[in-house]
């Protein structure tokens, strides 16, 4: 009995010297510790303004640049679509805004936007690819030759562009037009709205180019195989997407996509020009990589007619 009091009472010793201990030591202690806290909070506020101050002056360049690129807009567009007409495909997450004011550009160029075609999440969904991919075969125009393969999005965009590109091709009937837009928009594939026109070329926009998580990769690769095979059929096309990732990142890091041009930033002025300089030149046989991204040139050239290689340095279409 002696003996459990006894190490009763020294542990309780034990403990009372270690909380003596911690008390005298925090005393201490306290002083340096508070005082590196406060100095340490005091340069994060610092940094934060900074940043802030940095933000706010990067923001009022963009403005001016902006304002500046689009009073130098219809120069720079000038005859550089002349009597060419543009389908504009968008993704799900493609801004209106965005799509707007390209097709405002596209007539300061001298083209005309035929229509627009709304792309759903479900086109570019991995776990919907076997549906869209019977659907198509299901729908497709008489004469028009699925390549051989597997791959959704390459079999959605040589549908895509059977209906609406002028492509190479032959010509798909009002009918058969007809029958392969309601069955797309019934499926889920598209979203509602008049069916546009055929149109010699192709700007496909997008937004961020994330998409919904976890299937981001898979969706930008449908994509960018889309527009590959909208190109294949014979229409010029461009992906504008508003961040140097997704879709874009697709379509540059694949060689079969080397004939379709890239633009980042569509949600700039910059950008937007980009985009309808980029068509303007994909209609001449030109290619090329456009925006901030690392090896993207900032704009393509202006000049009507050229014909030559993009930034990126790939072969005309």
């Amino acid at each position: 009995m002696i003996a459990f009091r006894y190490h009763v009472v020294s542990v309780c010793a034990v403990l009372l010297a270690l909380g003596l201990g911690i008390v005298l030591g925090a005393s201490s202690l306290s002083q340096p510790v508070l005082g590196a806290l406060r100095s340490d909070r005091a340069d994060l506020s610092g940094q934060l303004g900074t940043l802030r101050t940095d933000r706010d002056a990067a923001r009022a360049a963009q403005t001016q640049s902006d304002r500046a690129l689009a009073a130098a807009a219809p120069a720079l567009l000038s005859g550089r679509l002349a009597d060419r007409s543009v389908v504009l495909l968008a993704a799900p997450d493609a801004a209106p805004a965005d799509l707007d004011a390209v097709s405002g550009l596209v007539a300061q160029a001298g083209g005309h936007v035929t229509g627009r075609l709304g792309l759903t999440d479900a086109a570019l969904a991995p776990d919907r690819a076997d549906a869209l991919r019977t659907l198509v075969t299901r729908v497709l125009p008489a004469g028009v030759q699925l390549p051989s393969t597997t791959d959704a999005g390459t079999l959605a965009g040589t549908l895509l562009g059977s209906l609406v590109t002028t492509g190479r091709g032959p010509s798909s009937s009002p009918a058969e037009v007809g029958t392969a837009f309601t069955a797309l928009a019934d499926g889920g594939f598209l979203a509602p709205g008049a069916a546009p026109a055929p149109a010699q070329l192709a700007l496909v926009v997008t937004g961020d180019g994330a998409g919904p998580a976890p299937d981001s990769a898979g969706r930008a690769s449908t994509l960018a195989h889309l527009a590959g095979a909208v190109h294949a059929g014979g229409a010029g096309t461009v992906v504008a997407s508003r961040a140097a990732s997704g879709e874009v990142t697709a379509v540059r890091a694949d060689h079969g996509l080397a004939g379709v041009s890239t633009v980042d930033g569509i949600g700039t002025t910059a950008g937007r020009i980009a985009a309808v300089l980029a068509a303007g030149e994909q209609a001449h046989g030109g290619v090329g990589s456009y925006g901030t991204a690392p090896g993207a040139a900032a704009l393509p050239s202006p000049a009507v007619g050229t014909a030559g290689k993009g930034a990126a340095g790939a072969a005309p279409a």
